[in-house]
């Protein structure tokens, strides 16, 4: 076995081992919650997508590396990281407007495992619901496109896909058109509900795997 092998087998096995750490601890952390919370997940599936966000999340930034880029490229490819991470937030539900009818205010949402708890903010204008797996999600998704920005900053194609992230407003969108049409107790418009959460993670695995590995010709070199 070559160095350049044993070196490549090394950092492979710590992979592993970080990301099994990584998995227990949040197991840990979900099952404390449940216990202190005194919460029911009476949809187990929804608590693992939550804890998956996560885990994906912190694994994409911390195996992304951006290339080194002068001052300017990075302030560019900042500026478009955070108007995309803008636009996820308000889209996928973590600032909500209120239209005025609420004063300002705090609380603690006992969500499901990765969901929450979830810290509430309201004030006149708008609410703000930090959920941690939308939380670390979508700026994983904004760290990458900063990453994709610098290395393809005229290529716009995977920072459009990323949007698809948010698949999961836009299906009760198409839920509310198809209640208007077929009536609220339409099963077409129960299942649009029911999979919502999972169409929104699995947009979200396919879009954090196009933003890592770039698979248009052009980014990553690893």
């Amino acid at each position: 076995m070559t160095v350049t092998e044993s070196l490549g087998r090394a950092i492979a096995d710590r992979d592993v081992l970080y990301a099994g750490l990584l998995a227990n601890t949040l197991g840990i952390l979900a099952l404390a919650y449940v216990l202190l919370a005194e919460i029911t997940v009476t949809q187990p599936r929804y608590a693992f997508y939550g804890l998956l966000w996560i885990a994906v999340g912190v694994l994409a930034v911390w195996k992304t590396t951006p290339a080194p880029t002068d001052a300017t490229t990075r302030r560019r490819a900042a500026l478009v990281a955070a108007g995309y991470v803008a636009v996820l937030a308000v889209v996928g539900g973590v600032v909500v407007s209120t239209m005025g009818d609420l004063s300002w205010g705090a609380r603690l949402s006992t969500l499901a495992p990765g969901w929450g708890p979830a810290p509430v903010v309201t004030t006149p204008w708008f609410t703000v619901v930090l959920m941690p797996a939308r939380v670390v999600g979508y700026l994983a998704l904004g760290y990458l496109v900063y990453a994709t920005v610098i290395d393809a900053s005229g290529s716009a194609v995977s920072g459009v896909l990323g949007l698809l992230s948010c698949v999961s407003c836009s299906w009760p969108i198409l839920a509310s058109v198809l209640s208007g049409a077929f009536g609220g107790g339409s099963a077409l418009v129960a299942a649009t509900f029911d999979l919502s959460y999972d169409l929104s993670t699995l947009v979200f695995l396919v879009t954090v795997a196009l933003l890592y590995w770039r698979p248009f010709g052009f980014g990553r070199e690893d």
